[in-house]
């Protein structure tokens, strides 16, 4: 009987056991199901990021084009040929194993890596001289070069050749085997068709290593980047974002070396946006021939809405120099040739007589002098114990307004900007918005331009104003500093009987064109004071300073202006011309300043900015008079 009791109590505890395993089963298949079902998103997604990879391939540029719809920028193929690492990988393998063996017979210590980097090298080079063979180069295969492209970009097909000239392209492209490793690979690199036209606002590239992954498939997933371009200057990068385009991807599925196994999706690029712009690529080209080899700026614009037609700086550039990249020796000669400079809208300058349309205005606005005011010429003006000399030493006897300004008189506008004072003309001058930039679309335009005044000064120089101060500034000389795009701007506003005229560089779309905080006002200057400006203008064309750009069919109002200034030890003279056409009715607006490039050179605004500015008018209201535009196509 007790036997029996204890073996049933023995049958009660054996019967806990499988309660306990099916309790065990019940959790172990929940916890299945849960993380099968519940967690089937987060491990497929790990599955993905383990074996999936992502390559972005750049998007073409937009275009840009001028006016008309001429090309201005664009994209040209860039051709290479290229070899995919995972299709050599058999080749690698038994070039690992012949170089092993050979290290073996030989009894030459090694290390295994060592022999793996040595072996992928043959076997490219062996490639590169097939490459070689049928092109006629000599081109070698660099060790580290291609370790590193293992190591970091290893579904990116490797360049043997890169850039190649269309005659290399068509041998490759008839003698390699249809069934060759090597293949042409073709990538999207830009094309300037005028090679330096409008170089420094047009701007240039550079590379990007890293495309944007914006709107491309496989966000999670390690990505690599086949090298694409970004703008570097000029309007190539104040518009980057909008020129760039979306770029593409391709998913690999990669075994577990890294390389591609089967290609999962493909997203193609998407081009670019077009910019269109407001220049016009004839006149453009005729400012810069116009002004040559001389250091400089041409500016032209439409008084009525501020369109610019022409923007000139020089020296220039060849904008397919930067094209894939720019030699460390064409960056050189740029240096050397002071060619960075934008001197439209960064080149500061003192305005000379130019400036003078600014003090005769202050002085009409607060009622110091009228058009029927007059000077007395000597050749020069005492101011204090000062001579301060007028061009024509001879002196101009006695001069009114509008003769003042028809022979530039330094003298009248020296009496005159004494009496009206340095307050009121640099209140004038911001009244006109010359004391900061224009506004202009293309990046890096100055701040640093100076309307001096006694605070300034005293900030600046710790000094007082003194009344030769305002003497120099009246002639648009001593302190005062403004780029050639300001003068254009005012130029154009006074032809249009504006305060402000916005400068803009583009037509479309719209919504990139140039706002500006100036609110464009009447130029609130009295009808028979306006008259005279012009009058005075108009004649020194017709008779005066500004003769040489003088046109037979259009009256042309001008002013010339010549200043100095001292450079490294050096008095440097500056030439200026500011003018607008046909008088009545304007449709061109137009500035030229031309540096002097060494002391000996004495430039005369109406000998040499003057000259320019015609040819520029000339070509503008004759267009069938000047050359056909010559494209530069790349080898």
């Amino acid at each position: 009987m007790r036997l029996f009791a204890l073996y049933r109590k023995s049958q009660s505890r054996l019967k806990i056991f499988p309660v306990f395993i099916a309790g065990m089963l019940i959790v172990m298949i929940g916890g299945l199901g849960w993380r099968q079902l519940l967690h089937e998103q987060f491990y497929a997604e790990r599955e993905e990021i383990q074996h999936l990879r992502r390559v972005l391939i750049p998007a073409p540029r937009g275009n840009i084009f001028d006016r008309e719809g001429r090309l201005l920028v664009g994209n040209q193929p860039r051709v290479s040929a290229i070899v995919y690492l995972n299709e050599l990988r058999p080749e690698f393998r038994r070039q690992y194993i012949d170089l092993v063996r050979e290290y073996q017979e030989e009894n030459i210590p090694s290390q295994g890596h060592n022999l793996q980097i040595l072996a992928r090298v043959r076997v490219m080079q062996e490639y590169m001289d097939k490459v070689n063979g049928i092109l006629g180069r000599q081109d070698t295969i660099d060790a580290q070069t291609v370790e590193r492209h293992f190591q970091q970009e290893r579904l990116i097909p490797f360049p043997l050749v890169e850039d190649l000239h269309p005659r290399e392209y068509a041998r490759l492209l008839e003698q390699l085997p249809s069934d060759s490793p090597i293949q042409l690979f073709t990538t999207s690199l830009r094309y300037y068709p005028f090679g330096s036209l409008a170089a420094h606002s047009l701007g240039y590239t550079g590379n990007l290593n890293e495309i944007s992954p914006e709107g491309a498939p496989g966000e999670s997933l390690a990505t690599f980047h086949i090298p694409g371009t970004t703008g570097r200057s000029g309007l190539e990068r104040a518009f980057d974002d909008y020129l760039q385009g979306q770029s593409g991807a391709l998913i690999w599925l990669v075994d577990p070396s890294g390389f591609q196994f089967d290609l999962v999706d493909h997203s193609p690029p998407v081009p670019g946006n077009d910019l269109h712009l407001t220049l016009d690529a004839r006149l453009q080209k005729i400012a810069e021939e116009a002004i040559g080899d001389r250091r400089g700026a041409v500016i032209a614009l439409s008084p009525q809405d501020g369109e610019v037609l022409a923007l000139a700086s020089t020296p220039g550039y060849d904008l397919n120099d930067f094209v894939p990249r720019l030699s460390s020796a064409a960056a050189a000669r740029i240096e050397e040739r002071e060619a960075w400079l934008h001197r439209g809208i960064q080149g500061l300058y003192p305005p000379g007589s130019t400036f003078k349309m600014i003090t005769a205005m202050a002085a009409l606005r607060d009622g110091i002098i009228e058009p029927e005011t007059t000077s007395f010429c000597h050749g020069f003006h005492t101011v204090g114990n000062r001579r301060f000399p007028c061009h024509n030493r001879q002196g101009h006897g006695e001069v009114d307004l509008v003769e003042a300004i028809r022979v530039s008189c330094n003298v009248f506008f020296y009496e005159h900007g004494l009496a009206t004072g340095v307050d009121r003309i640099a209140t004038e001058s911001r009244r006109l918005h010359l004391d900061q930039p224009t506004g202009l679309e293309i990046p890096y335009e100055t701040r640093r331009m100076i309307i001096p005044d006694r605070e300034w000064k005293r900030q600046r120089l710790n000094e007082s104003w003194f009344p030769g101060d305002t003497a120099n500034l009246s002639i648009g000389q001593g302190f005062v500093r403004l780029t050639p795009m300001q003068m254009a701007a005012f130029t154009a506003a006074l032809a249009n009987d504006q305060s402000f005229v916005q400068p803009r560089v583009i037509t479309r779309p719209e919504s990139l064109r140039a706002t500006s905080e100036n609110i464009a006002r009447p130029l609130e200057l009295a009808t028979q004071h306006r008259e005279a400006l012009l009058q005075g203008m108009f004649e020194a064309v017709e008779t005066g300073t500004a003769r040489f750009a003088r046109l037979d069919d259009y009256p042309v109002a001008g002013k010339t202006g010549t200043a100095q200034v001292r450079r490294r030890g050096e008095t440097l003279h500056m030439a200026w011309f500011i003018g607008f056409a046909p008088v009545e009715n304007p449709e061109i607006a137009i500035a030229v300043l031309v540096e002097g490039m060494e002391a000996r050179d004495s430039f005369a605004g109406g000998a040499t900015a003057a000259p320019i500015a015609k040819e520029v008018l000339e070509a503008y209201f004759d267009p069938e008079a000047s050359d056909i535009l010559e494209v530069s196509l790349r080898p």
